[in-house]
């Protein structure tokens, strides 16, 4: 979740742009933010108990709650194992993809009631919370897949994307020119709960069930995030956030620039097969023979991998749109397209590659979730620096393009299990043969993730290499 890229990898950073870090919105708008407190002393910013309190708080919320969607795999290899789920097994995705597609494409909508009504953000922390936790003890009761996706799908969803923009909200008050470093934070901490988590529920799924691990895991969640919840404080007095809104009203010119339209278009084909490793690796590795314990540990690695590329690529595309404002926009946006493309190619030849072609072994498919956890997610950062190349630094336009690119990338996600039902057909294990790519029965699927990928980088390099061929025309 993470998010953040979510952020994703984890969409939870839509409300960054609305203070753009990293100086895209100038000290003058910050200090303005400021003197509107009327009087009233406010405490200090990126330093000081108050914000580490709050960043702490935020970094718990978001490992705990993110990192439970983000280790679905575990439960998709145990439910369409079980007697009572097999017959619908084909659906048994759509429990994890409604959840993640529902914090996807339901980010625009929390942040705007977040940013038009941020007098009720406490509230609304505190009715997103218990149904996330509702989520899964009625799912603890569930007997067939749809009650499932309606309950550890849709309700947790539905609760987790209620809960967190308002938390990044107040994140945003607290932390200015250190920004980089809490939303780091924020980024790593579902990657970092995805290298353990799988291994704790693949456990207890095998010693308890589903039933008593879903009702420890809400147990857990209530025990562990309750606490906490009075740590959540904003910074500044709800009449300053008038000020704030004002700084994010939109100018929605870059729907005019042929750049949007190529970076939305990537990230809605990229979305469309990015997610298929993520939910199916671990059935795939049973499939081929693998325990379900290594097979967790297939996820453990992607998440690991996740958390560096995510990093490495957030430093790389800040390092590429440093000194280049106004006239260097284009120097900049090329090289967006650049780590964007290198991140989708590499990417998707590790899909067709080392997932279809060789992926019969623990070996290559520790090597595949390696690689494809480091790009694939790494190409998850560069919608800020997307966001950046086409508004032009403009904080109400980059809040606005990251929302849009967020919510295409949701629409791959919901797209995952009505294609995977499609592309797997009935049944979970039959038709495996480790001589076929792709172990025959996920060569569909293993296409589907590499040429996603791949077509995704064709898009940013055809635009890049047609402005490059009409400029060197017009010399």
């Amino acid at each position: 979740m993470s998010y953040t890229e979510q952020i994703h990898t984890s969409p939870a950073t839509v409300l960054e742009l609305q203070y753009a870090p990293q100086g895209a919105i100038r000290n003058s708008d910050t200090q303005e933010l400021d003197r509107g407190a009327n009087a009233q002393e406010l405490k200090p910013v990126d330093r000081g108990r108050d914000a580490w309190v709050v960043l702490i708080a935020a970094v718990v919320f978001e490992a705990m709650f993110w990192g439970f969607p983000m280790c679905f795999g575990v439960f998709q290899d145990y439910y369409s194992a079980l007697p009572a789920f097999r017959t619908d097994a084909s659906r048994v995705a759509l429990i994890g993809t409604v959840a993640q597609g529902t914090t996807y494409l339901g980010a625009p909508i929390s942040a705007l009631v977040t940013k038009k009504y941020p007098h009720y953000r406490q509230w609304q922390i505190r009715f997103g919370w218990p149904l996330c936790i509702l989520g899964l003890l009625a799912a603890s009761f569930a007997s067939t897949v749809p009650v499932l996706i309606a309950t550890q799908g849709f309700l947790y969803g539905f609760g987790f994307v209620t809960l967190t923009y308002p938390i990044i909200s107040m994140l945003n008050e607290w932390w200015v020119a250190r920004k980089g470093m809490a939303f780091g934070l924020i980024s790593a901490s579902s990657g970092l709960t995805g290298t353990f988590m799988p291994f704790v529920m693949d456990t207890m799924l095998q010693r308890f069930g589903y039933t008593t691990t879903l009702r420890a895991c809400a147990i857990a969640l209530l025990v562990l995030t309750a606490p906490l919840l009075p740590l959540l404080k904003a910074r500044l007095p709800v009449s300053d956030n008038s000020s704030a809104r004002q700084l994010a009203r939109t100018d929605w010119s870059f729907l005019r620039k042929g750049l949007f339209w190529v970076y939305a278009g990537a990230v809605l084909v990229q979305g469309l097969g990015f997610f298929f490793p993520i939910v199916f690796i671990t059935s795939y590795a049973s499939a081929v023979g693998i325990s379900s314990t290594l097979a967790a540990a297939l996820l453990a690695l992607m998440s690991a991998a996740q958390v560096l590329g995510q990093f490495a690529f957030g430093y790389l595309s800040d390092r590429s749109s440093s000194g280049s404002g106004g006239s260097g926009a284009g120097r900049r946006s090329l090289g967006v397209g650049v780590l964007a493309g290198l991140c989708c190619m590499v990417a998707g030849g590790a899909a067709l590659g080392l997932w279809g072609a060789v992926g019969t072994s623990m070996a290559a498919l520790s090597v595949f979730s390696l690689v494809y956890g480091f790009f694939g997610f790494g190409f998850g950062t560069m919608r800020v620096a997307m966001g950046r190349a086409v508004g032009n630094d403009d904080p109400s336009a980059l809040f606005a393009l990251y929302a849009i690119f967020v919510f295409l990338q949701g629409v791959g996600n919901i797209f995952t299990g009505p294609l995977s039902a499609v592309l797997l057909g009935e049944g979970d294990q039959t038709g495996v043969d480790k001589d076929e790519y792709g172990v025959g029965r996920y060569k569909d699927v293993v296409i589907v993730t590499g040429g996603t990928s791949l077509l995704a980088a064709l898009i940013i390099g055809s635009w890049h290499g047609y402005q490059n061929l009409v400029k060197m025309a017009s010399r």
